[in-house]
């Protein structure tokens, strides 16, 4: 078993900054995927970024957004996720997800962490 547990999330104001971390514990395996989605009331949850851990993968960091960075370190087992210039519209509720694939494809989610932008 995986656990995950978020932070960093806040409230910020347009324009400003955060950085979220994703702590992954547990039995972690060696080569995982762990993905930011985000969601906020009524919408689907959707993907902000992803990290895969195991320094094999030429690109192991994407990002949906520009603003976004995802960076990862595998020897702590977290995964940071920097949030620039930020807008209203970035609200939402931010998860870490960490896929395993070895034996076969395995989902853990964390909590979940608050990320409010006033305008």
């Amino acid at each position: 078993q995986v656990q995950l547990v978020e932070s960093g999330g806040g409230l910020v104001q347009t324009g400003g900054s955060l950085r979220l971390s994703c702590i992954a514990s547990g039995t972690v395996p060696s080569i995982y995927t762990v993905g930011w989605y985000r969601q906020t009331p009524g919408k689907r949850r959707e993907l902000v970024a992803a990290w895969t851990s195991g320094g094999g993968t030429p690109n192991p960091a994407t990002s949906m957004e520009e603003r976004f960075a995802i960076s990862g370190d595998s020897a702590k087992n977290t995964v940071f996720l920097q949030l620039n210039s930020l807008k209203p519209e970035d609200t939402a509720v931010y998860s870490c997800n960490l896929r395993s694939y070895i034996p076969q494809d395995v989902d853990y989610w964390g909590q979940g962490t608050q990320v409010t932008v006033s305008s």
